[in-house]
């Protein structure tokens, strides 16, 4: 499904169903550098249980047209215009990693927007180091290989994959490689920079939900605690041995907890 959001063209998968906005809206959002096909699972299941579900390709990355966005404000403000443009009244926002941040600011920014919120390997701050932003903008393979690689829990180094014959980290590292040039090093950057995280906490209405990996080397439940402090409505659930790259690693478990 394309939407017209600014004046460009951005894409939604709608999980296999015909997108229906008088049906509850839940939208999910990506990490960095990565596109809507994160929440293939996801997207499906809700589609097929009642939800209108749009899985968005972010400005600049998937289908979607660029430029894209270089601040988690922007794409906050972006997203809040996104639930306009498919003429929903609310939707609930699901964000991973940088996605989370975005939905994080979109439902401080307009709550009256967002009927719920799921936070999945979310900090309140995300620092990149220095040499990974440096190989990010030189659109340098260590910088996939690097996250790729600590996305991913020691398990699913290993194997471990729900479905067999599949290889999850190099799929995830098929995933950050077919991405846009700079998109990565934009959205890296963007993280980087954003310190709103615990102001735009206080300031959520809406039930949250905040799923993290226990094995996340990324962004370690340890660093979302203190976040989850600052929202009123939260629920917390810690999905064990799960790296940052939770849909994949642990999909069945994930289902369950968005259902909860």
């Amino acid at each position: 499904m394309d939407l017209d959001v600014d004046g460009r063209r951005v894409f939604a998968a709608t999980g296999g169903k015909p997108f229906n906005p008088d049906l509850p809206v839940v939208i999910f959002v990506h990490g960095a550098g990565m596109d809507h096909t994160v929440w293939t699972l996801q997207a499906r299941f809700f589609a097929h249980h009642g939800r209108a579900v749009l899985a968005l390709d972010l400005p600049g990355h998937g289908r979607s047209e660029g430029p894209a966005l270089a601040t988690i404000e922007a794409l906050a403000d972006w997203l809040i215009r996104v639930v306009d443009a498919a003429k929903a009244p609310r939707a609930a926002l699901v964000g991973h990693s940088m996605g989370a941040l975005i939905v994080l600011e979109a439902a401080a920014r307009a709550p009256e927007k967002v009927w719920a919120l799921g936070l999945l390997g979310i900090a309140a701050e995300m620092p990149v180091h220095p040499e990974l932003l440096a190989a990010a903008e030189r659109d340098d393979p260590a910088a996939f290989e690097l996250l790729a690689s600590w996305g991913f829990g020691r398990r699913a180094h290993l194997g471990g994959a729900r479905a067999p014959g599949l290889w999850m980290l190099g799929g995830g590292l098929r995933l950050l490689e077919r991405g846009r040039s700079q998109a990565l090093a934009r959205d890296l950057a963007a993280c980087h920079a954003y310190k709103g995280g615990f102001a735009a906490a206080a300031r959520v209405r809406c039930p949250t939900l905040l799923l993290l990996g226990e094995a996340d080397r990324m962004t370690p439940p340890s660093q979302a605690r203190a976040l989850a402090g600052r929202i009123d409505d939260q629920r917390t659930v810690i999905l064990p041995g799960a790296g940052h790259m939770m849909m994949v690693e642990r999909p069945d478990e994930l289902l369950a907890a968005l259902q909860g």
